[in-house]
């Protein structure tokens, strides 16, 4: 736009997306706005999506959608975002909110601290049930560290923690707690801060008395690893018995969380949320199995360690990961359900086209043992760290004679599994001719075999299924094209009196392109000076000041506000003649689409008339179709 670059550090107040009847009051509003214009929208969608500058704006493949060419967009200057490919977009409440599932009150708790912003008081009407439930998850978290700093009921399990040799700093960093061999201070507790018994039981910290009516502490006698989502609130907890307990423990090692509305183990990964801004940095994840070899690893200075908690990762926490780099390295221990773990976690990481590493840790030790001995042969192992090629190959023929038929077989059968589960068409291409040549068998044969086996194998199960291919836009050609001319005018105002003279607003799509449309040529027609035409303010202005219901105007601001995202993503470096003759295309396309549209009206009304055999309704019908068709002829010319 004309005013561009005076205009850089000027934010936009935008819609946020809620729909009127959850819009917040406005008391929240304005702690809204507050929080808006303390944050950097790029900083915050960053901590989710590897974002690359492009002009003035930033661009990525859309978290919201599998595409493979980037489509989504980030605007500074605007505070807005926007993908072109499935049609979302908005401010930063409105990604928050769809990213992490969140409703606006709890996307505004969200993102409060980040802004430095003390929340008001809530009306207890207005707080919902899943905040509730993260308030209880985050008392309960303060109260077991409490325990286990000042109790002398926790002194064993503070003398275990030193000898696993974790600093109190850390200890304190990831608020590790102990929980009271009791089995109602938790409880009763909670209920003295205004929490009900159902609230505790939902949010995982209690459970339902087998006999009787009423609840008990759900952990009892253990040091209490809380897990936190991406945003750093704790959800729920891992549980590790007491070690004075551990033989007598009928529970388990370990007891964790259930799956509650705020905790879904498979959505979770142990230290994301101190890991996530390291993992960015460093391009790449480093994946351990335990709690406590991700807390070694962060001690030692390996702050991009994340672990999955003794499980097999599954797709959702590699997107996760696949937020903040493309690159991991697995690090699980020797054993054979670490190895299992790991193979699991390699596969789904291959089918999300990921860079995989994995970890020899040396002396067939866990992280955490291995770094407590010394950090340095970590460290080591860490720097070569085998491609995951090289790691099944190697594990594959180990103890099998290659000359020998059956072993062939079972080689190819194990490498064949796993060379189904990539997502990348290079990469599986480079599996296939190296076990081809391992195997000295045709590779045609192996590409056979694999074809047969992803056939067989249900759709949800494929490294890579039709539905995660690019996702076709939810909007049509001619939108997409009426999009990029109002876009290309709103750019270039000096070519709007050619578009006017060109284009009708019936010959756009959509009925708000079309009212858009209008009001433009309105404003266009009642401004005395080009000098600062469709200047991002003043035509903002300019609408507020002219449509009356509320509705109508968010809905043009916001279309303004994706069109001029548009422009700078598209049209950026284009000149003022080429953004001509892209008009000029534009509007042939469109006038054709129209003018075909009205021949097909046209061959209906002439079937209509033959059925009726109306002749002069033929001879009408003929006549307007024939100068139809010449319209179209010309522009086709």
């Amino acid at each position: 736009m004309g005013n561009r670059e005076n205009n850089k550090s000027r934010r936009v107040v935008i819609f946020t997306g809620l729909p009127r009847r959850f819009a917040p009051r406005n008391d929240k509003m304005n702690q809204a706005e507050e929080i808006k214009s303390k944050l950097d929208i790029v900083e915050v969608v960053r901590e989710y999506v590897q974002l690359k500058p492009v002009g003035v704006n930033f661009t990525a493949r859309c978290p919201f959608h599998r595409e493979r060419t980037p489509s989504f967009v980030v605007s500074p200057e605007r505070q807005i975002w926007r993908c072109f490919g499935c049609g979302k977009g908005g401010d930063v409440f409105s990604f928050v909110m769809e990213i992490e599932g969140l409703n606006f009150i709890e996307a505004l708790r969200q993102l409060a601290p980040k802004a430095g912003v003390q929340l008001r008081s809530y009306n207890p009407q207005e707080t919902s049930r899943r905040n509730r439930l993260l308030d209880a998850a985050d008392l309960a978290a303060k109260y077991y560290h409490k325990v286990l700093l000042e109790t002398p009921e926790a002194a064993g399990a503070r003398q275990y923690l030193q000898q696993r040799g974790l600093k109190p700093e850390t200890i304190a960093e990831w608020q590790i707690g102990y929980s009271r061999e009791s089995w109602d201070d938790l409880f009763n507790f909670l209920k003295t801060r205004g929490f009900s018994e159902q609230e505790i039981f939902l949010a995982g910290l209690s459970v339902k008395k087998e006999q009787g009516v009423g609840y008990y502490n759900r952990f009892r006698g253990r040091i209490m690893f809380p897990v936190n989502d991406a945003a750093g609130n704790p959800v729920g907890f891992s549980a590790r018995v007491s070690p004075e307990r551990e033989a007598t423990e009928r529970m388990g090692k370990y007891v964790n969380s259930p799956q509650t509305q705020i905790y879904d183990k498979s959505k979770i990964l142990f230290g994301l949320d101190k890991a996530k801004n390291f993992i960015r940095e460093a391009e790449t994840a480093i994946v351990v199995e335990g709690q406590m070899d991700a807390l070694s690893s962060h001690q030692a200075g390996f702050k991009n360690a994340v672990a999955s908690s003794g499980t097999a990762l599954s797709s959702d926490q590699i997107k996760l990961l696949k937020r903040y780099a493309d690159n991991v390295l697995f690090a699980f221990d020797v054993d054979a359900a670490g190895q299992i773990a790991a193979e699991r976690g390699i596969e789904q990481a291959l089918g999300q086209e990921m860079n995989i590493r994995v970890i020899q840790v040396p002396g067939g030790k866990d992280p955490d043992e291995c770094i407590r001995n010394n950090p340095d042969d970590f460290r080591q192992a860490v720097e070569a760290a085998q491609s995951v090629i090289d790691y099944y190959f190697g594990r594959t023929f180990r103890g099998l004679d290659l000359n020998n038929i059956a072993d062939k077989k079972q080689a190819a059968e194990k490498l064949l599994k796993v060379t189904s589960f990539i997502g990348s068409t290079i990469e599986r291409d480079a599996w296939l001719r190296r076990l081809a040549n391992a195997l000295e068998v045709n590779e045609q044969v192996l590409r056979e075999v694999l074809d047969k086996r992803q056939r067989r194998r249900p759709d949800k199960t494929r490294a890579v299924q039709p539905k995660d291919a690019a996702v076709q836009p939810n909007i049509s050609h001619n939108q997409m094209l009426t999009e990029s001319l109002l876009a290309l005018a709103l750019k270039f105002p000096e070519h709007f009196s050619y578009l006017i003279n060109n284009i009708s607003p019936e010959m756009l799509t959509e009925e708000s392109q079309r009212a858009f449309y209008k009001k433009l040529v309105v404003y266009y027609n009642t401004i005395e000076s080009d000098s600062n035409l469709f200047n991002d303010d003043s035509l903002k202005s300019w609408l507020g000041n002219t449509i009356a219901n509320e509705e109508e105007l968010i809905g043009l601001q916001g279309l303004l506000d994706t069109l001029l995202l548009l422009a700078d993503k598209d049209f950026y470096e284009m000149n003022a003649s080429d953004a001509r003759l892209e008009i000029g295309k534009i509007i042939n396309q469109l006038k054709r689409k129209h003018l075909i549209k009205k021949m097909l009206a046209i061959e209906r009304e002439l079937a209509e008339a033959e059925r009726r055999q109306d002749a002069g309704g033929i001879t009408e019908s003929m006549e307007a179709f024939k100068v139809v068709a010449d319209e179209v002829r010309r522009i086709e010319e």
